[in-house]
């Protein structure tokens, strides 16, 4: 019998979880009316159908490559996708892996369907989000909010007479608009936003997130009008479509755009008005002046240098708060939690070129020490002895069997030609058979490769692997690419105060230290190619539980 795979997907506009199980409720009767077998259920809740970046759809997907199953069985197109050149993809998948797409709509899923129901979908989307965006707008015009509540302010319920809610009404919050005054006032007296977000986690006030004060949240965005100095709302006004928001065909994710001025729409709410007009004034001519002292002075070089990304950009933290390590001046390193909310009291620098020295230095010499890795190798050679033992005793057993089901069938094959007269249990034999040989095949194409084997002088050949590329780093035309594969080398370093010195601790990624080793294996001479075709093979190291190497400097 075919193998069948369900899905349910709801999304969160009017649709409640017992969605999911009339959907599949459904789809399990037609499945036994046409007497498939169903191998498994997938299903995304309270996610839109616009992507593909849903967990249960992708888990289908991958499935449906490793065979699993020959159909998958859906209430309705558009419960798979409702982005047309998402279906589409999904189509070609499936079409790939010998996958028959059936719904109970549309039936068997064919190209006709593909494209004028996944145009159909489409053009659904977007006169939806036509609809809502028109219906955003009316309330805007009415003085109401078209978008989520702002710190200083509190949503309003109620509902009108015929018990609909009524959305988009707001009142001030007390105590959040003396914080908000607070802080205008500060900048506008002097102080700068890091400053200002250090002494509001002094005094234990929550920012609008419920966490600590950073200084963008201060300071946002003047541009896009974000950010507590920007927010015309403070003054009574109210500013909508400023920006917009559309969908990254790459990553399915949705990125915002600025919107032209004149498509701002833009309202007096006078009632709404926190800050009066000269504080909101002396706070503007202070962000003008600082911005053009930036752009002039040489501060705006210092920030230039600071934007460069250098070697051990993300993978420096804080040992004291778990925050990160970055750049807070021309050429040291301190934690960024300290400096802008004030809430770490790590306050311990060190030079880049320092630490990027020791970290290079301790890559080289620690990470591989040739004693240690020969106790890992015992180690790492006796669980994969295990491993391949078990994997041997299933894949011997396999491959025996496949041949004896082939001899069955060539008998059973003989007696059906000759008509013995039990050709319908000789069919149904045959059937099963088949069935079973298939499972072994489809066993047999998914089981993994054996790890390779290490060898103790890898540990030598890693470090000179690391020595060229420490070499390469010197050199501009090789820096670039030498500096990605030592980063793929420390899973993290932390940096904790200990008696006025910082005690570096520098986590390797033993996967990417192995694969380095391995490739420099096979080359006579060290290279930069340290992430070669090998890798993926020794990747797998890093899920047989061993620990990431892990030492001090």
């Amino acid at each position: 019998m075919p193998k069948v795979a369900l899905y349910a997907r709801y999304s969160s506009e009017n649709q409640r979880d017992t969605s999911i199980e009339d959907q599949l409720r459904l789809c399990r009767l037609h499945a036994e009316k046409q007497s498939w077998t169903i191998v498994d259920s997938y299903t995304d809740r309270a996610i839109s159908g616009a992507s593909l970046l849903r967990p249960g759809i992708q888990e289908l997907i991958q499935d449906a490559t490793r065979g699993r199953f020959e159909i998958v069985l859906a209430e309705a197109m558009d419960r798979l996708s409702r982005d047309q050149e998402d279906i589409a993809g999904l189509f070609k998948r499936m079409q790939f892996g010998g996958v028959r797409i059936v719904t109970l709509s549309e039936g068997d899923v064919t190209h006709l369907h593909i494209g004028l129901k996944g145009t159909m979908n489409a053009l659904f989307l977007k006169d939806l989000a036509d609809k809502v965006r028109r219906g955003l707008r009316g309330r805007v015009e009415h003085g109401k909010s078209g978008g989520g509540n702002a710190y200083g302010y509190d949503v309003v319920k109620k509902f009108a007479a015929n018990g609909d809610p009524v959305r988009g009404d707001r009142t001030i919050n007390e105590a959040e608009s003396s914080i908000i005054r607070r802080i205008f006032e500060d900048y506008a007296g002097g102080k700068s936003p890091k400053r200002i977000a250090t002494e509001l986690n002094r005094d234990r006030i929550k920012a609008p997130s419920g966490g600590d004060w950073g200084f963008s949240t201060i300071n946002g965005n003047l541009k896009r009008g974000n950010g507590i100095l920007n927010n015309e709302m403070y003054i009574g006004r109210l500013v909508w479509n400023r920006q917009r928001f559309i969908k990254d065909p790459d990553t399915g994710k949705r990125v915002s755009r600025m919107n032209p001025q004149s498509e701002w729409i833009t309202l007096d709410v006078p009632e709404l008005r926190i800050i009066d007009q000269d504080l909101w004034d002396q706070a503007k001519a202070r962000q003008r002046s600082v911005k053009a002292d930036r752009e002039t002075g040489d501060s705006n070089r210092l920030h230039e240098r600071q934007r460069g990304k250098y070697l051990l950009t993300g993978l420096t933290k804080c040992g004291s708060c778990g925050g990160g390590y970055s750049m807070v001046s021309a050429d040291l390193v301190g934690c960024s939690t300290a400096r802008n909310k004030g809430t770490c009291d790590n306050r311990l620098n060190i030079r880049r070129n320092q630490l990027e020295a020791r970290v290079l230095t301790a890559l080289k010499d620690h990470l591989m020490n040739p004693e240690l890795f020969a106790v890992f190798c015992d180690e790492f050679t006796r669980r994969m002895n295990e491993r391949r033992i078990e994997a041997s005793t299933n894949i011997n057993a396999a491959q025996s069997e496949i041949p004896r089901i082939e001899r069955d069938l060539e008998r059973l094959v003989d007696r059906f030609l000759k008509d013995d007269g039990a050709a319908d249990a000789l069919h149904a034999r045959m059937k099963q058979l088949e069935g079973r040989k298939r499972e072994l095949q489809e066993f047999l194409a998914s089981a993994e490769t054996p790890p390779p084997v290490l060898h103790p002088s890898m540990a030598v050949i890693y470090r000179e692997r690391v020595a060229a590329l420490h070499e390469a780093l010197q050199q501009d035309e090789t820096r670039a690419q030498a500096a990605e594969v030592i980063r793929s080398l420390v899973s993290e370093i932390v940096l904790t105060p200990a008696g006025g010195l910082l005690e570096i601790d520098v986590g390797g990624d033993l996967a990417g230290i192995l694969t380095i080793a391995a490739a420099g294996k096979q080359q006579k001479s060290p290279s930069l190619a340290g992430t070669g075709s090998d890798g993926s093979q020794v990747m797998m190291v890093a899920g047989t539980g061993f620990e990431p190497v892990t030492f001090r400097l």
